[in-house]
């Protein structure tokens, strides 16, 4: 197997709600709810966004979709500068996310803040003054 992830696919409730939402973030799209599922072009992975219930059948149809608390999972939005952080995290706000954890100094040396998406995933926004980026404006890993 390739070590790469091609696509991360989100169970969203609603998937107008969801849509909408990444679409205020500036996350281009190649189809409409009315697709029965969202493509958003990003630089190196596609995020996709499809039914809960759906997704969850998919898996098998006795795949539960009951969540509760912490799922273990984050996404991240690396920045090229801590203004940055903070602008996406209020874009975020104004786009009905929720601020889960306002932008800060961490411990391993960075700057970043949490918020939600109207599902509860978690994106961590972050700056590191030791990132490089490829022209994609993925995160160049050594």
């Amino acid at each position: 197997m390739e070590p790469r992830i091609s696509i991360i696919t989100l169970g969203v409730k609603d998937l107008e709600v969801s849509f909408k939402f990444y679409s205020k973030l500036g996350f281009p799209a190649s189809k409409t709810p009315e697709d029965g599922i969202i493509f958003f072009k990003t630089g190196g992975v596609c995020l996709a966004l499809y039914p809960l219930e759906a997704l969850a059948e998919d898996v098998s149809p006795d795949f539960k979709t009951a969540k509760s608390g912490f799922s273990g999972i984050t996404l991240a939005h690396n920045t090229r500068s801590k203004e940055q952080v903070d602008a996406v995290l209020a874009l975020a706000e104004k786009a009905g996310g929720k601020i889960e954890k306002q932008a800060q100094d961490v411990f391993w040396g960075g700057y970043s803040g949490y918020f939600s998406d109207p599902d509860g995933y978690l994106w961590e926004v972050a700056y590191g003054d030791c990132w490089d980026f490829n022209d994609d404006g993925s995160l160049v890993i050594d």
